[in-house]
């Protein structure tokens, strides 16, 4: 039983060398010191500040970035593996270090050599930790209807508004923050790196979430808040371009994410019902039982497929976002689905917080929303096939 339970996670042997011996240390990291640490924080609904500075410490934080700034190297690929074995242990943890990764992206590809030396460089290292802010109270789904002003000055910006729904925004040492410089629309969108402890910008709620309650998510408020304009990412107008592109990268971590949170949910219910005995046999020798979690497994390893291919057309520099909606819409409804069948499998003691089952479905319901609705993933998958 033991052999079988160890041998569930995702498969490692076509992986390359380095790039097994780094899952096999992130395999371990999360087994041993990550996912025993997962129900108290999110008992006590507290950032697990010192997991993240552990995650600087294994080289974890810039995997994907330019090693010139302090980061890996690495393919985006090797990164999502990375996040698909944390995400398995502890999801709410997870979405921080996916949520750092898009403010590292945009910093990375579009900020200039000296943000580069000053910013990336540290969020690499995982000096600095990053967050993402794009949603306002009334502009979600449609965010290029944003209103936050960012006003030139003598030399800087003056930002004047409030964001939502950023994840980590008051725990995070640099925000990746959109903000409109021009007239209404697309090009009248700027970014801006915003620095914690910048006068006038702070975190002016902390919401109480379904979900990911260790994961803080804040509305953030920005009264005159002053950016340098050295702190602008790319060309005044870009910064929609910014978003979206980051968000291309960012869906790819959020199918990983469910995939993990999925697999983490296939093993509870394996166990549960390998070890739970109803008439005289474990539950899991009933054919009933054996066919949703063959179902299970299968559509695990279809979302995981999905994902590592939309990442490898991403490594060669090929257009993905298609089949970046595609792996994020169809990974998280997998998560949903195989969270809420763990749930089943439980039976009663699916329902109760003794098990971790029925947080896993509560996750999972954050997954099908952030980054682009399901809804928007399916518009723009649709809209491709059907423009002329």
């Amino acid at each position: 039983m033991t052999a079988i339970l160890k041998d569930m996670p995702a498969d490692l042997r076509l992986l390359d060398d380095e790039q097994r011996a780094l899952i096999q240390m992130v395999r371990e990291f999360a087994d041993e010191v990550v996912a025993p640490a997962a129900a108290d924080y999110e008992e006590r609904s507290e950032d697990p500040l010192p997991l993240y500075r552990k995650l600087a410490e294994l080289e974890l934080t810039g995997i994907s970035f330019p090693e010139e700034y302090g980061g890996g190297g690495q393919p985006y690929l090797t990164y999502l593996l990375v996040i698909e074995e944390l995400a398995r242990a502890y999801l709410g943890f997870t979405i921080g270090l996916s949520v750092h990764t898009l403010c590292a992206f945009a910093v990375s590809e579009f900020g200039s050599d000296a943000i580069k030396k000053e910013v990336l460089s540290k969020l690499c290292t995982g000096e600095w930790f990053g967050a993402y802010s794009l949603s306002e109270p009334h502009s979600g789904s449609d965010a290029v209807a944003l209103s936050t002003k960012a006003e030139r000055t003598n030399g800087s910006y003056r930002l004047t508004g409030s964001k939502v729904f950023c994840t980590r925004g008051n725990e995070a040492d640099a925000v990746l923050v959109m903000a409109r410089t021009g007239g209404p629309g697309a090009r009248g969108v700027s970014a801006f790196i915003v620095e914690k402890g910048t006068p006038g910008f702070g975190g002016s709620k902390k919401e109480d979430k379904m979900g990911w309650r260790s994961s803080p998510t804040w509305m953030l408020q920005f009264d005159g808040a002053e950016i340098p304009e050295g702190r602008r990412i790319g060309d005044e107008g870009e910064g929609f371009k910014i978003a979206l592109a980051s968000l291309d990268s960012g869906r790819l971590g959020i199918a990983a994410c469910s995939i993990g949170l999925a697999q983490g949910a296939l093993d509870e219910a394996v166990r549960f019902t390998m070890e739970r005995e109803q008439f005289g046999k474990p539950v899991a020798h009933n054919q009933g039982v054996q066919f949703m979690l063959a179902d299970m497994a299968t559509s695990i390893e279809a979302g995981r497929r999905l994902y590592r291919h939309a990442a490898s057309l991403r490594d060669a520099g090929e257009s993905y976002g298609v089949q970046a909606a595609q792996a994020k819409l169809f990974c998280s409804d997998v998560a949903m689905k195989v969270t809420t069948d763990a749930v089943q499998l439980h039976g009663g003691y699916g329902y109760i917080t003794e098990y971790p089952v029925e947080r896993y479905m509560r996750e999972a319901k954050g997954l099908q929303i952030v980054e682009g609705t399901n809804q928007i993933q399916r518009y723009v998958i649709g809209r491709n096939l059907t423009s002329s």
